[in-house]
């Protein structure tokens, strides 16, 4: 497998993130969430995930996760 410088920096700064908080997954969530509102409370926009899984435009773009 290729790795790239990019990728290994992204890796590096999200494991330095998670060993602040001793690989606990509830904390580092709650740290996530808390510099969200922040950013958020700063006027930073704020984009809604999609409600739903869109639908294929045709047969040729169905995937694994489209409703059939």
């Amino acid at each position: 497998m290729l790795n790239d410088e990019m990728i290994d920096e992204v890796r590096a700064i999200r494991d330095a993130h998670a060993a602040q908080f001793a690989y606990d997954l509830r904390a580092i969530y709650a740290d996530l969430k808390r510099s969200e509102a922040a950013r958020i409370a700063a006027g930073h926009p704020f984009v809604s995930p999609p409600s739903g899984t869109p639908a294929p435009k045709s047969v040729l773009q169905r995937t694994r996760f489209a409703p059939r």
